[in-house]
């Protein structure tokens, strides 16, 4: 509208010959009433009305819109003038003539030249409009003057175009506006329908490259089958269609995996590309795999594993020259530790697991993290549970192993033995042929330990253990802890890359910053390389033990990743909802019958954390299930206490205590609080007092017999029997059964049993009774009336 401001509806009739009544109806019919004939237009309005006045007068063909009209000659545009023109040079004439008469000779000669003179300003004089006719004779015609006076008309000629031309520039440029804005109208008409025109040209087009190309689909790991039908430009019943023909029956809603998708996609005709989501994860963190140039030697990383009490941490007391086993509480290692030593001048890094069965998860972390396993056995002991256990975590994790046969100090070891119970397990010593390394060992006396380590080391040199150092740190978290003074620290074994001060680091849901690191000797670092075990101190929450490690560069990412992390372990935890089956639906059904145990434990150490949940969690039996609703490290503190109370549950603490505010608390709210230093005092009161809860057995014990000898219809009582207690003895208030012929017709209570008239508690044996049985009716003679109690089994 910028070239058309206030272009109304009369002005748009005018302008294409016909009325306001016309246009008006126009944008009645198409767009809406307008108020009146004098109502501004926009360009929408306007692109209406000359498509709907392109439609009514259609042109025979286009020629005639681009046809050039002949331009007819201008017509002169004073006729009425140039007549009084000629009427004055008339008057001049006659004038001239009567004068000549009078002079007779003198006069004639100069009469041709008065006759022309007069003509040429009259012509000119006479177009002005507003000029009287006799004025003007009067003015023009001048019969006295002679041959030598002339009138100077050059004045008047110049006053006649400066007046006269410019009017007529106002009058011509009138009409050429009208006359632009008409062939603006009929340009804009022709070029909407043009646009139309080329709009349906490519419209049909692209539906023959179409019909001819095949259209390309992008399928996802998974797609609903109406996303599918969307993005194949198919309807949802064709492709419902298509997959009962392939024997999938599937409605819109429903998902489907990538190989049906594509089947599918390409029986309709359509080019199949999988579609790659780029994660978050993906995009942080840095996996490319090294160069075999850019990688270089590191420590072996060694595990130490066996039974309980086999000596494992005094191996590595005598080579770490440390007593790290008088410090831990009851001789049992509790939390793993990672130690770095040299052993002839190369570092090896030695990792210890506790060796008591509910350690289990610990001592797969410690196995896959590692290169090689030392497996402890005591000679006086053999092969136990819990070195089968670490038997089958080192060839899970495809490591080798050397078995150190430990406490050959004691009389009576025998080392013979242990070898064949090894070879149960498919694992045979060298000297029978294997490829097995077997030393035995004295960790107190440390007889074998030197011959230990050096089959270590050629381990590791036959292992070519190597590492790239030079790219950002990667590793496990071998274990984590609340310190309150420090915050969450955490004990990591780098496995690639080093490992600075500064870095940012993300693991599991935890992110943070590295501000201080400390090697196993409590000494501060600034970097560590591969397999060097820190611990660090910066994160933002605890992480599990397990959980691996990477150093990432974008902060507001990694945040992003934590998120996302712990938004699916909480759809895991609260949202996962279990497919019923036939199998496990009346196992479901009865859990509503059972009895929930609810227990909150907080350990030292998340590693003992995670023992003690699974150990408590494995004494659910059928009648009672043992729910760990939260588990954490770090003191008992009040939210625990207020947890424990609003849940009904019990807390239990491992190696940690209660703080004030939680003791003053629980001593309020009636919360039990156990704190206890050794996993096998926490196990077995628990299971203790478990026991308590078992809903109580009972078993049926028989206490005699009654034979049915009468019976009588009392009105507003119903049968009372007459019986004779044959064996035992009848009570009140004992259960029944009605016998005929052995089989039992009614079990239920016995309503009221007399003797005569009186009511009794007891009826001996060969004595006859009166005897009501509660809600039956059809006692008949000969029936036996069998009497029993339920008597409780203590457990």
């Amino acid at each position: 509208m910028s070239s058309f401001d206030k272009y109304r509806i009369h002005e748009v009739a005018k302008d294409l010959g016909t009325t306001s009544k016309v246009i008006t109806e126009i944008l009645t019919k198409y767009i809406a009433a307008p108020k009146n004939h004098m109502q501004v237009l926009e360009t929408p309005e306007l692109d209406v009305i000359f498509e709907c006045m392109t439609q009514r007068h259609q042109v025979a063909s286009i020629a005639e819109i681009f046809a050039v009209p002949e331009k007819k000659p201008k017509e002169e545009p004073r006729p009425r003038q140039k007549q009084g023109a000629q009427q004055a040079s008339g008057g001049q004439r006659s004038g001239s003539q009567a004068q000549g008469a009078q002079q007779q000779g003198g006069g004639k000669q100069q009469q041709p030249q008065q006759q022309a003179q007069p003509q040429q300003p009259a012509k000119k004089q006479e177009q002005k409009p507003h000029v009287p006719k006799p004025v003007a004779e009067k003015r023009i015609i001048d019969t006295r003057g002679s041959s030598s006076t002339t009138t100077n008309l050059s004045k008047y000629d110049e006053k006649f175009e400066k007046l006269a031309g410019g009017r007529g520039d106002k009058q011509r440029g009138g009409k050429e506006k009208i006359n632009k804005n008409k062939s603006r109208q009929q340009n804009l008409a022709t070029s909407a329908k043009r646009r139309q025109e080329e709009r349906n040209k490519m419209q049909r087009l692209h539906l023959e490259i179409a019909k001819k190309a095949p259209t390309k689909v992008s399928i996802p790991d998974e797609i609903s089958v109406g996303e599918l039908a969307s993005r194949m430009k198919k309807t949802g019943a064709e492709v419902v269609k298509c997959l009962i023909r392939n024997g999938v029956m599937a409605s819109l809603s429903q998902l489907i995996d990538y190989d049906t998708a594509a089947i599918i996609a390409e029986e309709m005709g359509c080019v199949v590309e999988r579609e790659v989501h780029v994660t978050v994860e993906e995009r942080l963190i840095d996996d490319h795999a090294d160069r075999p140039e850019d990688l270089e030697p590191r420590a072996p990383v060694v595990v130490v594993m066996g039974h309980v009490d086999h000596g494992k941490t005094s191996l590595l007391d005598y080579i770490r020259n440390a007593n790290v086993a008088s410090g831990e509480a009851g001789g049992i290692t509790q939390a793993i530790g990672a130690y770095t030593v040299e052993v002839h001048g190369s570092p090896v890094t030695f990792l210890d697991t506790p060796g008591h069965e509910a350690f289990t998860s610990m001592r797969a972390r410690g196995a896959m993290v590692t290169d090689i396993a030392i497996l402890v056995v005591a000679a006086d002991d053999g092969i136990m549970p819990q070195t089968v256990e670490s038997i089958n975590h080192a060839k899970a994790a495809n490591i080798p192993v050397v078995v150190a046969i430990n406490k050959m100090d004691k009389p009576g070891a025998n080392p013979d033995r242990i070898m064949q119970q090894l070879t149960e397990y498919d694992i045979v010593p060298e000297e029978w042929g294997g490829e097995t390394i077997v030393c035995p060992i004295s960790a107190k006396t440390g007889m074998g330990v030197e011959n230990l380590l050096e089959n270590l080391v050629v381990l590791a040199e036959v292992q070519e253990l190597k590492a790239n150092p030079n790219r950002a740190a990667r590793g496990t978290v071998i274990e984590a802890r609340l310190d309150k003074g420090r915050g969450p620290i955490m004990t990591v074994l780098v496995q690639n890359g080093t490992l600075h001060t500064g870095d940012l680091i993300i693991a599991g849901t935890a992110v943070g910053r590295v501000r201080v690191m400390t090697n196993d000797k409590g000494q501060r670092v600034g970097e560590a390389g591969p397999s060097v075990p820190v611990e660090i101190t910066g994160m933002s929450e605890v992480p599990r033990a397990g959980d691996v490690f990477n150093v990432v560069g974008d902060e507001r990412m990694a945040r992003e990743l934590v998120a996302q992390r712990k938004e699916q372990q909480k759809n895991e935890l609260f949202g996962g909802t279990r497919k019923v089956t036939l199998d496990d639906l009346f196992a479901r059904i009865q859990q509503g019958e059972l009895k929930d145990f609810n227990i909150i434990v907080k350990a030292d150490v998340q590693g003992s954390a995670e023992a003690v949940r699974t150990s408590l969690e494995k004494l659910s039996n059928e009648e009672v299930r043992v729910r760990v609703i939260h588990s954490g490290v770090g003191a008992i503190n009040e939210s625990d206490v207020m947890l424990a109370s609003t849940s009904g549950a019990i807390v239990v603490g491992f190696n940690v205590r209660p703080d004030n505010a939680a003791r003053d608390s629980a001593a309020r709210s009636g919360v039990e609080i156990r704190m206890y230093r050794v996993i096998y005092d926490c196990i077995e009161e628990i299971e203790a007092a478990m026991k308590g809860m078992l809903a109580p057995k009972f078993r049926e014990q028989i206490i005699g017999h009654a034979q049915v000898r009468e019976t009588y219809k009392v009105s507003k009582v119903g049968t009372v029997c007459g019986c004779y207690v044959t064996d035992g003895k009848i009570q009140r208030g004992c259960k029944v059964r009605v016998l005929r012929d052995n089989v039992v017709i009614h079990e239920g209570d016995l309503a009221s049993l007399r003797r005569f008239k009186d009511d009794v508690k007891e009826v001996p044996e060969n004595f006859e009774c009166g005897m009501q049985i509660e809600k039956f009716n059809d006692i008949k003679i000969d029936d036996v009336i069998e009497c029993f109690v339920m008597e409780e089994i203590k457990r």
